[in-house]
C-alpha cells in the first residue's frame, strides 16, 4: 500500500514536466533514442601535484583523442606537419593565430577559410556522439548558432554550399575569425572528452596546484578522488595547525612559498622574521631545497632553507601533540624529539642510537619538547587565521569537498588514489576508527564521513575529531591514501643511515597482481561484471627498471601521471593516462612536456606511447553506462505516467 502510494506520488510530480501524452511521449522517445548513442569518453588523470603546464596541455589533447580524430578525418589527405599544425591550433588557438598572423608569408583570409572548414570536419566528427541538445548547451554562446550550422548542416549538398561558405566569408569579412576559431579549437576539447576523473594529488611538489584547480572549477564534467596530498591541503584549510605546517613545509622544500603568498594571498612574512631571527647563524644544511633549474631564484634559497627548518620543527611538535592527544592513533613510534640527547648529539630509533645530522634546535625544550615557544605558537596563529580567512583556498576546497571523495564507482569501474587496506593475508585490514572497527568500503565510507565533519560540522568537539582524522588520514599507516607503515620525515631529515628511511608499502601492493584479490575488492565495493577495471593513482611506475602500470591482466591499472618533475628520474618517463570510449580503454606513456612556447612554435606535442589497447566485445552504448542506468529509470516512470493518463488515473493538462 506505502509502494503504491509512492509511486502515485512520483507520477503526480512528473506530471508537472510533462502534462499531457504529447508531451511524455516525446520525452520516452528522446530518451529512448539518447541509449543507442556511443558511450562519451572518460579521461583519466592522477597524480598532477602542481604541474599545471603538462596538466593543461594533456587536458587539451585529450592524452591523444584530439589526435586520433584528426587521424580519422583527415588520415593520408594531409600530411602530418599538416595534422600537427591543426592539432596545435586546437591546443593553443590564440597563441597560434598571433604566431601565424606575424609570419608574412600567410595570406590571413585564405589560411582562416582553411583552417575554419578543417576544425568544422573536426568539429563535427566529436559532435556526433552527442544529441543536438547537448551540443547546442556546450557551444559558447557568442557563436552557438554560427557553429551549429555549421556542424549539423549538409554541406554536400548542392543547395547548401553556398550558405555555408557565406558564413565563413562573412565571420571573415567582419574580422570575426579569431574568435570563432578560437570557439570551434574549445568545443573540440569540449566534445573529445565527455568527463574527467582526476585520481588524487593535485597538490604538492609543483608550481601551480591553485592554477590547476581553477582550471578544474571550469571543466564542463569532472569527478575527484582525494590524494593524501589533497586532504593534507584540506585540512590547512580547516585551520589544523600539523597540516599547515606539513603545507608549508613541503611549499618551502620545493621552492614554492610563492603559490602561498602569491597563489593564495596569505602571508609568510611572520614565519620569514621567525625563521631568520632564530636560525640567523644557521646554515640549516639539512634543508637544502628540491628547485628546478631557471624556475626559482637561487637568491631566495637561504631563507627559504631557515623558513624550511622552522616549519619542519613545528611541525614535529604539534605532530607530537597530536598523537598524544590520540593513544588510539598508536603512532608513538612517530615520537622523535624527546627521544633525542642534544647534549650529546643523538637520537634513539627503535631501541638503537644514532647520529644528529642537525644538532641546533634552540626551540626545542628538552623538558617539554613538543611544546611550542611563544613565538613558535604566534606564527602558527596567524598562519592559521591566514589559513582560514583566504577565500580562494576556500573555494577551492569546498570544490574538492563537493566533486570529490575517498573512492568512486562509475561505469562498471573502481577509482581511488592510493590502496584499499589489506593484512598479511590479503584480506581486508580491520581499522579502527573513533571506537568502531571498519574494513573494506566501510572504512571508506566511516572515513570519508569524518573528512566531511572537519570542514562542515557546526558541533566544535565534532568539527575537532574531523579535523585531526584529516591529518590521520594523510600519513596514518592504515589511510587508504598512504598505504605506507610509517611516513619517515624525521629520519630522512637528521639521520644519515638510509635504513630508517624506509617506508614498508602496505600489503596490498603484494596481493594487487592476484585475480581473487581485484575480484575480493571490486565485489566489496558492489562490482562484479568481469569488465570491471580498478583504477588506481598514487604509487610512481617505475618505468626505466621494467615496471609495467598494467595488473592482474589489465583488471587494474595503475596511472600515476607522473606530472612531478621531481619524480620522472626515478620513472624514466612522465608517467600514465587513461582513456576510456565507446570501442576500449587506451593508456599512453609520455614523454615530459617541454613548454606552451615550444609547442605552440614548432607544433610539438607531449611524445606519448599506447602501452595498452583493451578492446570490449561490443561498442559501448550510453544504454551501458550510469547514465543509462538513470535513463532506463525515467524511461519506465514516464511509461507508468502515458499509462496513468491512458487510464484515466491521471487527467491531462495543456
Amino acid at each position: 500500500m506505502q509502494g503504491k502510494k509512492m509511486e502515485q506520488q512520483i507520477l503526480r510530480v512528473l506530471s508537472k514536466q510533462f502534462p499531457n501524452v504529447a508531451s511524455t511521449a516525446t520525452e520516452i522517445i528522446n530518451l529512448q533514442s539518447i541509449l543507442s548513442l556511443p558511450k562519451g569518453t572518460e579521461h583519466y588523470l592522477s597524480d598532477i601535484h602542481g604541474e599545471y603546464e603538462q596538466f593543461a596541455h594533456v587536458l587539451k589533447n585529450g592524452s591523444g583523442a584530439v589526435k586520433r580524430k584528426i587521424d580519422e578525418e583527415f588520415g593520408n589527405m594531409l600530411s602530418e606537419k599538416e595534422k600537427r599544425d591543426l592539432a596545435t591550433l586546437i591546443y593553443y588557438p590564440e597563441e597560434r593565430i598571433r604566431m601565424i598572423q606575424q609570419e608574412s608569408s600567410w595570406v590571413m583570409d585564405d589560411w582562416y577559410v582553411v583552417m575554419i572548414n578543417r576544425l568544422i570536419q573536426v568539429c563535427k566528427a566529436a559532435a556526433s556522439k552527442y544529441t543536438r541538445s547537448k551540443v547546442r548547451k556546450a557551444l559558447p554562446k557568442d557563436f552557438a548558432y554560427v557553429i551549429e550550422e555549421l556542424i549539423t548542416g549538409r554541406r554536400d549538398h548542392g543547395d547548401q554550399e553556398a550558405y555555408f561558405n557565406e558564413i565563413i566569408h562573412t565571420v571573415i569579412r567582419i574580422g570575426k575569425a579569431p574568435e570563432l576559431i578560437v570557439a570551434l579549437s574549445n568545443a573540440i576539447s569540449r566534445f573529445v572528452v565527455d568527463h574527467l576523473h582526476i585520481v588524487g594529488d593535485i597538490y604538492d611538489r609543483g608550481p601551480g596546484p591553485h592554477i590547476c584547480m581553477d582550471i578544474l572549477m571550469k571543466y564542463h564534467s569532472v569527478d575527484i578522488q582525494w590524494g593524501n596530498h589533497d586532504v593534507v591541503w584540506m585540512g590547512a584549510a580547516t585551520g589544523q595547525l600539523a597540516c599547515i605546517a606539513t603545507v608549508l613545509r613541503f611549499s618551502a622544500r620545493y621552492g614554492n612559498l610563492d603559490i602561498l603568498e602569491d597563489g593564495y594571498g596569505i602571508n609568510m612574512l611572520p614565519l620569514f622574521k621567525f625563521a631568520m631571527d632564530t636560525y640567523k647563524e644557521d646554515p640549516c644544511d639539512c634543508f637544502k631545497l628540491h628547485y628546478r633549474e631557471g624556475e626559482y631564484d637561487i637568491a631566495n634559497a637561504e631563507i627559504d632553507r631557515k623558513m624550511h627548518k622552522a616549519m619542519a620543527v613545528i611541525q614535529f611538535k604539534v605532530e607530537g601533540q597530536l598523537i598524544k592527544e590520540h593513544p588510539e592513533f598508536k603512532m608513538e613510534d612517530r615520537l622523535l624529539l624527546d627521544k633525542m640527547d642534544l647534549t650529546r648529539g643523538v637520537v634513539n630509533i627503535g631501541g638503537k642510537e644514532y647520529e644528529l645530522l642537525d644538532k641546533n634546535f634552540p626551540t626545542i625544550n628538552p623538558a617539554d619538547p613538543y611544546a611550542l615557544s611563544k613565538e613558535e605558537a604566534e606564527v602558527m596563529e596567524k598562519l592559521r587565521l591566514g589559513f582560514i580567512n583566504c577565500e580562494k583556498l576556500q573555494e577551492h576546497v569546498r570544490f574538492l569537498y563537493r566533486k570529490g571523495g575517498l573512492y568512486k564507482t562509475y561505469n562498471n569501474n573502481l577509482l581511488f588514489h592510493g590502496c584499499v587496506p589489506l593484512d598479511d593475508n590479503g584480506q581486508f585490514l580491520e581499522v579502527e576508527l573513533c571506537g568502531k572497527k571498519y574494513k573494506g568500503k566501510a572504512l571508506y565510507d566511516a572515513l570519508e564521513q569524518l573528512l566531511r565533519k572537519g570542514y562542515y560540522a557546526i558541533d566544535p568537539e565534532e568539527k575537532k575529531k574531523g579535523m585531526d582524522m584529516l591529518w590521520y588520514t594523510w600519513c596514518h599507516a592504515s589511510s587508504p591514501v598512504f598505504g605506507k607503515d610509517k611516513m619517515a620525515t624525521f629520519e630522512r631529515y637528521f639521520v644519515a643511515d638510509k635504513a630508517t628511511h624506509v617506508e614498508n608499502k602496505n600489503p596490498y601492493y603484494t596481493w594487487y597482481d592476484k585475480d581473487e584479490t581485484v575480484t575480493m575488492i571490486l565485489n566489496e565495493f558492489g562490482l562484479d561484471s568481469p569488465e570491471s577495471h580498478i583504477i588506481n593513482g598514487h604509487v610512481p611506475v617505475e618505468a626505466k627498471k621494467g615496471e609495467l602500470p598494467i595488473k592482474c591482466g589489465g583488471r587494474l591499472i595503475v596511472i600515476d601521471g607522473g606530472f612531478s618533475k621531481a619524480y620522472q628520474p626515478k620513472t624514466g618517463i612522465a608517467g600514465y593516462t587513461l582513456t576510456y570510449n565507446s570501442y576500449g580503454f587506451l593508456l599512453a606513456a609520455h614523454e615530459p612536456f617541454e613548454s606552451v612556447e615550444k609547442a605552440v612554435e614548432t607544433g610539438s606535442d607531449i611524445h606519448s606511447d599506447t602501452v595498452l589497447v583493451q578492446h570490449v566485445d561490443r561498442r559501448k552504448t550510453v544504454a551501458d553506462t550510469d547514465i543509462g542506468a538513470s535513463i532506463k529509470q525515467n524511461i519506465e516512470d514516464l511509461e507508468n505516467l502515458l499509462e496513468a493518463y491512458r487510464t484515466g488515473l491521471l487527467v491531462e493538462r495543456e
